[in-house]
């Protein structure tokens, strides 16, 4: 066979055919020119590189999904070079990475999607609950529970002014019941901007707003645990969502989804106590005084965010000891959370039980109890 001759192309046209080139779609002659050429021509030597690396990124032989830690790390590369005036505190980083999170799940489902069921899950007493709802009803209801944060730090309820409910049930309810109408994806818009505002006040606001107190009804949690909470529950809404309308939907970043954890065991010896007090858990062993170590189970939490607590059963004001633990309980830290969540019964969730069984089954049903619409 005769040698396959090298046609001779201007530098004009051998650099219009380079995005041809790198997607292979010049006939063999062309190939041959440009790539004859680019061993002559270092700027379309590079220009050709880029361009290959561009065609590399339109292969779907893996997910297209971008990687959930992608904005913080990109956050996280432009501040080390030039450090932002007024930073996002820590605390509020979750609430701040979950939220953009969940908003780019909305930005790429489609307008009939708003109106897909969406069905919400917690536990009440002894029993799970649920309540029905849509896409843009979640978005309604985490943007009014939000707002419980915002009254706090003086800024606009979204139920509007006057209003002095605190229990997220009854804010949700009161705001699905206002709108006529079905809600739809213009809710988007006022959730997104309320969550902005938020993470721009307490970034303006200094050290001294973290322990600022959040109603929430029956109880109050400093503002910067109560952002903690709000980042808790988008995530998992932001589930609840993605599994209406199938599309895929990450854990938290370790470090966050630890810090979710660590919320949630400090709030079980006060849910314990009140579980107690309404008879749906066995009595206090062993009083001891306050800030001293106390009767414990161990909650080993493995995967993601995992690490060891300590978790006082007799009383809140006990602390939770190495050396008092009478139980053992092992658990995924997914999986914990989605007991928090009550996603899981308590039944179910454990994966490893070791010591007293009272003490194993009163504190995973005070988990469990720590959910609410």
């Amino acid at each position: 066979m005769a040698p396959l001759s090298t046609p001779v192309l201007s530098h004009r046209v051998l650099k219009a055919l380079l995005g041809a080139w790198a997607l292979a779609a010049c006939s063999a002659e062309e190939t041959a020119a440009v790539e004859e050429h680019l061993t002559e021509c270092a700027p379309c030597a590079d220009e050709a590189l880029r361009l290959r690396d561009a065609v590399g990124l339109l292969h779907t032989d893996r997910s297209l999904d971008l990687d959930p830690l992608l904005r913080s790390r990109v956050i996280e590369g432009c501040l080390s070079r030039r450090p932002a005036r007024i930073p996002i505190p820590a605390w509020a980083a979750p609430y701040d990475a979950e939220t953009a999170r969940l908003d780019a799940l909305l930005g790429d489902i489609g307008a009939s999607e708003w109106h897909a069921p969406v069905r919400l899950r917690w536990f009440d007493g002894e029993q799970a609950v649920n309540r029905r709802t849509t896409v843009a009803g979640v978005i309604g209801h985490l943007m009014t529970v939000d707002g419980l944060v915002s009254t706090a730090l003086g800024l606009d309820d979204p139920l509007g002014p006057g209003q002095r409910l605190h229990s997220p049930l009854e804010r949700t309810e009161t705001y699905w019941a206002a709108a006529y109408r079905p809600l739809t994806r213009t809710v988007r818009e006022p959730w997104r901007e309320q969550s902005h505002t938020l993470i721009r006040t307490v970034s303006f606001a200094g050290r001294g707003v973290a322990e600022l107190s959040v109603p929430y009804g029956d109880f109050a949690l400093p503002l910067q645990d109560s952002l903690l909470d709000r980042a808790f529950e988008c995530w998992v809404h932001g589930g609840d969502i993605a599994a209406a309308v199938d599309y895929p939907y990450e854990a938290p970043s370790p470090s966050h989804l630890h810090r979710m954890i660590d919320l949630a065991v400090r709030m079980l010896p006060a849910a314990l106590a009140e579980r107690r007090r309404a008879g749906l858990a066995g009595p206090a062993r062993h009083l001891v005084t306050a800030g001293s170590p106390g009767r414990s189970l161990h909650l080993e939490v493995e995967g993601l965010g995992g690490g060891d607590w300590y978790i006082a059963l007799d009383s809140p004001a006990a602390v939770g000891s190495p050396g008092h633990t009478v139980a053992q309980v092992a658990l995924d830290g997914v999986e914990f959370c989605r007991l928090v969540a009550g996603h899981t019964s308590p039944v179910e969730a454990a994966a490893g039980q070791e010591g007293d069984r009272e003490a194993i089954r009163d504190v995973l049903f005070a988990a469990a109890a720590l959910s609410r619409l």
